[in-house]
């Protein structure tokens, strides 16, 4: 073995001893320079000679173990200093045969000393490039998806393009709908009982529809949806007797493309920005809603209602076109057990048991009743309570949406950017309690366009922050379901809402809907004290 010379603290391991031990350790606290070389053993384990021959043709150096130690004598066979050719440098050497001091052996000496050095910078090399391998290979397995990249900009980019072209085709037929049931011969009555039908279709299509893009991915569930929106407005267009009629809705029950939208926007955005982005796509949702009954207008006036259901279906093939052709399988962090099956209805409704998730559905729910109950009883408030025409009431409902459309596009992200989510669902709770209160008082129409504004923002934003919300309480791997159980809460609510809406109407007046609402967002304060949503 060999040491270099002068160099304190430098470690040494000996290699040669000498073949008469199998096993042997030993530990070097300091070298001290100059022959001749003395070294402070510290520890030294002996086993087996094995070569006990040779001992006498060794020099009787003798060292001593430490204090702390048992004490026991080696033989050391040689101590020798090897030299540079100016001298100036030297190698301090314990080998069993003496080395002669010499230039050449000391240039030996370096480039085993090279070699050594170089093997190890080498193997550290190897070590570090294999474990970079590794975590660069687990980070490309469970890596999610952002906005960042430029492929997902595009997918984001035509998720929201799609998410406007179904809110155009779906405004396109239904503002067409009431004229082609009553050119069938269905009375108002039927036309009820056909929107009862859709209804349903929707309250038990959502959580199975979510639980598919959970089990099958993001880009099957859009394809699922745009291929049942056009069955199911092609049908409408062949829809020349009222049984076919009815049967044209059966297809909706996997027609839930803003919530497969949902699901891609929530995979590809971080939990910081979800409610932002979830929101934006609302945005993208008005302006389809703001243009399509237009155009449904002006093609039922010019080619009739079967030529509406037509361009809707022809509008839906280019939005399923798309999504075959730009949107790829998004990956999941936690793989779900695709041999699950799509009804596992014990699967989807164990959500709810999760006590978050509860707790968020529970108040999305008492939150949503008096809103519900409002938006189907708005025409009837405008024209009972301020007395307005049909075109007043179109305008109105315009100026409502592009207040929703603001704070979609706009106003959620610059409140959840600066506030927790806590906080804005307290603020919003509380700002409704006052504009509610304020509801049951107002009877002027230009009163009622002010509250809006304070109104329609706050629901907008409990709204935008549940949704977010629900999403974070479960796993990656089941977000699709629990954004089907959400639209299940809005279907609920949607159904039953006209009936009691219009109960309350006959019997209590407009100014109950005030009263319920502050009620009810009372309620929703006390539950965000009691239930822990942190």
């Amino acid at each position: 073995s060999v040491l270099p010379h002068g160099n304190l603290k430098c470690r040494a391991l000996f290699t040669n001893l000498g073949s008469k031990y199998t096993d042997r350790h030993l530990f070097l606290s300091h070298v001290i320079s100059g022959p001749p070389l003395f070294t402070q053993v510290t520890e030294i384990r002996t086993k087996e000679v094995v070569d006990s021959d040779n001992i006498g043709d060794n020099m009787e150096d003798k060292f001593e173990i430490g204090p702390l130690v048992k004490k026991k004598t080696i033989d050391v066979s040689f101590a020798s200093k090897i030299h540079d050719a100016g001298g100036s440098q030297g190698i301090s050497v314990v080998s069993k045969k003496k080395m002669a001091d010499t230039p050449e052996n000391y240039a030996k000496l370096r480039d085993k000393f090279a070699k050594i050095e170089s093997s190890r910078l080498e193997k550290e090399k190897e070590i570090i490039e294999r474990e970079q391998i590794e975590n660069d290979s687990k980070e490309k397995g469970s890596k999610i998806l952002t906005v960042e990249t430029g492929q997902n900009k595009r997918i984001v980019f035509i998720t929201h393009f799609n998410v406007f072209m179904y809110a155009t085709c779906y405004w396109i037929q239904s503002g067409t709908l009431p004229y082609l049931t009553k050119k069938l011969g269905a009375d108002p009555v039927s036309f009820g009982h056909l929107q009862t039908v859709f209804a349903i279709a929707q309250l038990v299509g959502g959580p199975v529809y979510g639980r598919l893009g959970d089990l099958f991915g993001e880009r099957t569930a859009l394809i699922t949806a745009f291929s049942s929106s056009v069955l199911t407005y092609l049908l409408t267009g062949v829809s020349y007797s009222l049984p076919i009629l009815f049967l044209s809705r059966i297809p909706s029950v996997f027609l839930h493309v803003m919530q497969g939208s949902q699901m891609v926007v929530t995979a590809l955005s971080s939990d910081k920005d979800r409610a932002a982005a979830l929101a934006r796509l609302g945005f993208s949702y008005g302006i389809g809603m703001v243009i399509g009954p237009t155009i449904g207008g002006l093609v039922t006036t010019n080619f009739g209602e079967y030529a509406a259901a037509f361009l809707a279906a022809a509008g839906s093939s280019f939005s399923l076109l798309l999504v075959i052709l730009y949107v790829p399988n998004i990956p999941k962090q936690v793989q779900p057990d695709s041999n699950q099956s799509v009804l596992n209805l014990k699967k989807i409704f164990s959500l709810i048991l999760i006590p978050k998730a509860g707790s968020l559905l529970l108040v999305k729910t008492v939150c949503g009743i008096p809103i519900g109950i409002m938006q189907s009883m708005f025409s009837l408030i405008a024209m009972e309570q301020f007395k307005l025409p049909a075109d007043q009431n179109g305008m109105l409902l315009s100026y409502i949406g592009a207040l929703s459309m603001f704070m979609q596009g706009i106003g959620i992200s610059a409140f959840t950017s600066r506030f927790s989510d806590l906080a804005l669902l307290k603020f919003s709770s509380i700002s409704l309690v006052v504009c509610y209160y304020l509801l049951s008082m107002l009877s002027s129409l230009q009163d009622f366009m002010l509250l809006q504004i304070p109104m329609v923002c706050s629901l907008s934003l409990i709204n935008s922050i549940l949704q977010s919300s629900l999403t974070k309480s479960v796993p990656s791997s089941q977000t699709g379901t629990m954004l089907g159980l959400n639209m299940a809460v809005h279907s609920t609510i949607r159904t039953v809402a006209p009936t009691i809406g219009g109960a309350m109407m006959a019997n209590l007046g407009y100014p109950s809907i005030g009263y319920l609402g502050m009620g009810c967002n009372m309620v929703v304060l006390l539950l965000l004290k009691m239930l822990d949503l942190q």
